[in-house]
């Protein structure tokens, strides 16, 4: 990545909003005072506050360090993207930050009080940010590159050897990230109940790793598409090198722009980069491009149904920072979509949401025992911190389950069932 790149991210300054550390201090600790479950100690200056329950049995009990009280403005003036904004800049830390993630998430309205009283000029620019990263053709061409173009070589840092950056599946605590993935990858193969005589297609190639897992062991001829030029570029590169460019064709296509029919379709964890204006459009595009008695398996993380309103129409700190653009669904929204805008019908659906938690913890790991090799890529020390962040906030809000993550699949009109596991031809 170019230094032009890293100073792209630009920290809004405390200047623009309200001054007065000591008022700014004094209004967090009464929104801090609203902890129940958990509890939390604050350091700054040689002495310490606690809030919140100490002895809330199976609760995250959390430590703060603050090292610049401006950390109090950035929390008052921007509530939780606030938060993140000065842990990147170095204002606060923690001995374990998916620890105050968690404790925050357990405490919904202490966070709902904190973004409630930040400024709310600052939530319309944010919003209005936003706004202009919708998920048009263009737009979702620079969203994508906006996080998957900082680079192959710095993904494969920290992801595992098939390069899957999303959640693994672990059938046993002993299970390792890698094997964890292609268990992962078998799972959703099994639920396309793939045969050699099928044409898949995937939407989302991601670095290829499921479109070489399917050719190569389930034998079916794979379409996958991309709009990420990194990926599109390392995806044909893995595919020759592996022999299967007979078998796998990898497109630069937006899923919008596809024709033709398919025996069954793929699509892990783009749904996310839908977009809710489109997910219509996204539904009724795969459900076209699938024959009859095809099926559909989608991976995606969801936000829980009574929340998801609210944060379709919000900005947080993942919207802000990582993926312009995003936004995600709630069970009951593709549920109606799928109703709405189709004629397929659910059949099959597996909650992988602590798989998440533990995947992140992997990545996590490995990112940070990487982090030289970051600096070395160009990239400074608030990227690094703004990375810890994204992948703390994402693990400690799978632990306490305000985001989910399923597998689900769908089938056509035609599909035949039999017993489980077996298909009428």
């Amino acid at each position: 990545m170019s230094e032009a790149s890293v100073s792209a991210i630009r920290l809004p300054s405390i200047r623009g909003f309200w001054r007065g550390e000591d008022m700014a201090r004094r209004m967090v600790y009464r929104l801090l005072g609203g902890l129940s479950g958990g509890s939390l100690v604050l350091h700054e200056s040689g002495s310490s506050v606690r809030f919140g329950a100490e002895t809330a049995a199976g609760m995250p009990h959390v430590e703060i360090r603050v090292r610049d009280p401006r950390a109090f403005q950035y929390v008052l003036t921007g509530g939780v993207v606030g938060a993140g904004e000065a842990y990147m800049l170095g204002y606060w830390t923690s001995p374990d930050l998916v620890a105050v993630i968690r404790l925050f998430s357990a405490n919904m309205a202490a966070m709902d009080a904190m973004d409630a009283n930040s400024s709310r000029l600052r939530q319309l620019l944010m919003w209005g940010f936003h706004k202009l990263n919708g998920n048009t053709r263009n737009g979702s061409r620079r969203n994508i590159g906006a996080h998957y173009d900082l680079g192959n070589d710095f993904f494969r840092l920290f992801l595992d050897e098939q390069m899957m950056y999303s959640a693994a599946v672990y059938p046993s605590p002993e299970t390792s990230l890698e094997e964890a993935s292609l268990h992962k990858l078998d799972l959703l193969c099994q639920q396309l109940e793939l045969q050699p005589e099928d044409h898949l297609l995937e939407i989302g190639t991601g670095w290829g790793g499921l479109a070489i897992h399917a050719a190569r062991h389930y034998g079916c001829r794979v379409t996958t598409t991309t709009i990420s030029r990194e990926q599109y570029n390392h995806a044909c590169e893995r595919v020759a090198q592996a022999g299967l460019a007979d078998r796998v064709e990898v497109l630069c296509q937006d899923y919008r722009e596809l024709g033709g029919q398919y025996d069954k379709l793929v699509s892990v964890e783009m749904i996310e980069a839908v977009g809710h204006e489109f997910y219509s459009e996204y539904f009724r595009r795969c459900s076209a491009l699938l024959r009859p008695g095809g099926k559909f398996a989608i991976q995606a993380i969801t936000m829980a149904d009574q929340r998801y309103v609210q944060a379709r129409d919000s900005v947080d700190f993942i919207k802000r920072y990582i993926f312009p653009g995003g936004c995600l669904p709630s069970l009951e929204v593709i549920a109606r979509h799928v109703a709405r805008d189709t004629d397929m019908q659910i059949v099959n659906l597996r909650d992988i949401t602590l798989d998440y938690a533990r995947t992140l913890e992997h990545w996590r790991e490995r990112f940070l025992a990487a982090r030289e090799q970051v600096r070395g890529m160009g990239f400074d020390e608030v990227f690094l911190r703004m990375w810890e962040f994204y992948l703390c906030y994402c693990e400690g809000g799978f632990r306490e389950r305000i985001i989910s993550t399923v597998q689900l699949t769908m089938a056509k009109p035609g599909y035949r069932f039999d017993e489980p596991g077996h298909r009428s031809k």
